[in-house]
């Protein structure tokens, strides 16, 4: 063999090994923390249906993070093609800055959300404070372990779902207000993202209760063992939406757009739904749904919109610099 044939070999071998490399798509589907295992179990049940459906094969990598930190770094250039997130505003930051599509809401059914989910508390097996709603979380002695609303959508409910408990039972935002100062008295660390306060409360052993998301119970069963907490479902709490995006930029610049919109229309799909169940998170399906009654116990829940207008304009009131938490909430009072 000459050594013209033997590049012109070696040239084909290179050409054909790229065409399947390229045959594979990846997607990289940047999400929120405490859906970490949802996608673990959706990603293969989507690759399997896509594979099927279409007979290509796709490759989904995940990153995770406290939502506002993950919008905040596809913002800044993270080159996911979809954004799956536990509170629309960090979606509607990325709209806002072009990133994805302004009719964003629009896209998918239910406002784009797939799921939902509620605010609970998570206290230590056996209840040893005798939390049993909201009012006992400013006892004296009692400490609460939260996210930082500034940096996740699970603190941001939180806050919400708090403040709204007080609406709930009649009570006016003054009320409200003095409620929620007293129950960040209480609150001796902020996580940064669900997972990072679920570590706090769990790992290094702080607080009595955790206000985290409902599917945060199953996560914390599977990971430390069943029996080391115990769910308190609150007289009422907030309805969460969990929003999914595809990341225009992205998908403009990589020719993802066709798979990306095939993978978040595949959360609506039953498969998907019953996934969401099994991971504790409240599916759209009426009939998936109750299927699992056991799993997501009655409770009285109220949108964001009938106290707060909207995520957007909670935002602004509540969250932005000089906002309500600033003016609430001092690292380290008592």
């Amino acid at each position: 063999m000459t050594s013209f044939q033997l590049k012109s070999l070696l040239a084909a071998a290179a050409l054909a090994v790229g065409g399947m490399a390229s045959a594979q798509t990846t997607l990289l589907n940047a999400s929120y923390d405490v859906a970490r295992e949802f996608y673990k179990d959706y990603n293969p049940a989507f690759v399997a249906h896509y594979k099927k459906t279409t007979g290509k094969d796709v490759k989904i990598d995940q990153a995770h993070g406290g939502s506002s930190a993950q919008a905040r770094a596809v913002n800044d250039g993270l080159a996911a093609d979809v954004v799956t997130m536990n509170t629309t505003t960090d979606i509607e930051f990325l709209a806002a800055n072009g990133v994805v599509a302004k009719d964003w809401a629009k896209k998918f059914p239910h406002d784009a959300s797939p799921t939902t989910s509620t605010m609970l508390f998570l206290v230590r097996n056996g209840n040893p404070k005798n939390i049993k709603d909201w009012d006992d979380l400013t006892k004296p002695g009692v400490q609460v372990i939260v996210v930082n609303p500034k940096t996740g959508g699970n603190g941001r409910y939180a806050y919400l779902a708090a403040w709204g408990a007080v609406r709930e039972k009649g009570g006016t935002d003054a009320q409200a207000a003095e409620f929620v100062s007293k129950l960040y008295k209480n609150v001796p660390v902020l996580g940064k993202g669900g997972r990072d306060a679920t570590a706090i409360f769990l790992q290094r052993n702080i607080g009595d209760v955790l206000i985290t998301f409902e599917s945060e119970v199953l996560s914390i069963d599977r990971e430390f063992g069943a029996g080391k907490v115990d769910a308190v479902y609150p007289s009422a709490s907030i309805v969460a939406e969990n929003p999914v995006a595809v990341v225009e930029r992205t998908v403009a610049k990589k020719g993802t757009g066709d798979v990306a919109k095939a993978y978040l229309n595949y959360l609506y799909s039953d498969e998907a739904q019953e996934i969401a169940a099994k991971h504790a998170l409240r599916p759209r399906s009426e009939t998936v749904l109750k299927k699992h009654a056991t799993t997501f116990k009655p409770l009285k829940q109220f949108t964001v919109a009938k106290y707060f207008g909207s995520l957007g304009e909670a935002q602004k009131v509540h969250f932005n610099d000089g906002g309500q938490f600033d003016k609430l909430y001092t690292p380290g009072a008592k």
